[in-house]
């Protein structure tokens, strides 16, 4: 699994950022960084795909798993290659383009994942505002699952103001997000180099099941509303 050596080449090779070096030490990204990752992504593939058959998951880079070069074409940072590196698990964004995920992702500062959006559509967190004011049972389940376990937080840009004052706090903290995802972050390099990591993971994806199918039927109901 990861060790210092997964991060201390995240690191150098950053500070690197010489297509030459990375050259010179493709091996070392592949055993250090791409083979943890890969193994990763195929231990959590069956708690993943049990929660939705649709999901990818396949342990390859533009797959489950990051590019570690960046797109530098409409960036002023031109650094060539990402610090961190994650596992994304969603649908064939081809068919589903706005679909909610699964991640994971590793850095020189520690590791985190969780299941929600890097970036919402406005129509989804609308569609999600509507199901929650009305008392949706997708919402009610997602919401009881959310309050039953304690790794996880809410995330995700939020209005400045409120929009709905009067709603009380526990349901503000959902209606207010501009985006929304479920985090858990760490810095306990000791799980992150422990073969435990798999089975601590999937088991915390197991407790975002019904938040994950909440997010699903937001988003058909987006889907609805935006061809109605």
């Amino acid at each position: 699994m990861f060790s210092a050596k997964t991060l201390n080449f995240l690191v150098e090779n950053r500070l690197q950022n010489s297509r030459e070096w990375f050259a010179e030490h493709k091996g070392a990204y592949q055993e250090y960084v791409l083979q943890p990752l890969s193994a990763l992504a195929s231990a959590l593939a069956p708690a993943v795909n049990r929660i939705d058959p649709l999901i990818i998951t396949e342990p390859k880079v533009d797959k489950a798993i990051s590019r570690i070069y960046r797109d530098t074409r409409f960036s002023k940072d031109k650094l060539l290659y990402r610090e961190e590196m994650w596992l994304s698990f969603k649908r064939d964004k081809h068919a589903y383009p706005n679909h909610p995920e699964f991640f994971f992702v590793i850095s020189p500062g520690g590791f985190l994942y969780g299941c929600g959006y890097y970036a919402a559509e406005t129509d989804t967190m609308r569609a999600m505002r509507e199901m929650i004011l009305r008392g949706d049972p997708a919402f009610a389940a997602a919401k009881k699952a959310f309050e039953r376990q304690d790794h996880f937080v809410l995330d995700g840009d939020c209005f400045k103001r409120s929009k709905y004052p009067e709603q009380p706090e526990n349901l503000r903290s959902w209606l207010d997000r501009k985006n929304i995802c479920l985090i858990c972050s760490s810095n306990d390099f000791s799980l992150l180099f422990s073969e435990d990591l798999p089975r601590i993971i999937a088991e915390d994806y197991e407790k975002l099941e019904d938040v994950y199918q909440f997010f699903v039927r937001a988003e058909s109901e987006a889907q609805r509303m935006r061809y109605k």
